[in-house]
């Protein structure tokens, strides 16, 4: 049975959208992305954290707004910080070194 990842950041247009197109092809897992913002290209539902077994967020101030907004939807899930700054462009090779080792130990 595959993990269910899931990848959050403030917009989902650079960081989230990156770690889901870098981690999609990994064996033993499905992976899917959104953002905390109402303004986001696919906002984070109710359904998307029912799905995940674990949630990434790129920022700490992220965790604040996720617990806000969903906390009655994280009963049981491993959320993850990664301290990713806001800093790249999407799929920016930076990115995807810094994903890939801050993810390593999850695969």
């Amino acid at each position: 049975m595959s993990k269910h990842l899931l990848f959050l950041c403030s917009q989902n247009k650079l960081r989230s959208p990156t770690a889901e197109a870098v981690f999609s092809n990994y064996p033993g897992v499905e992976v899917d992305s959104a953002g905390l913002n109402d303004s986001a290209e696919i906002p984070v539902t109710p359904e998307h954290l029912d799905w995940a077994d674990h949630v990434f967020l790129m920022e700490t101030k992220q965790r604040e707004r996720l617990n806000r907004k969903f906390g009655n939807f994280l009963k049981g899930k491993t959320i993850t910080v990664l301290n990713i700054p806001d800093d790249y462009a999407y799929m920016e090779e930076a990115l995807v070194q810094l994903l890939k080792k801050k993810c390593a130990r999850y695969f």
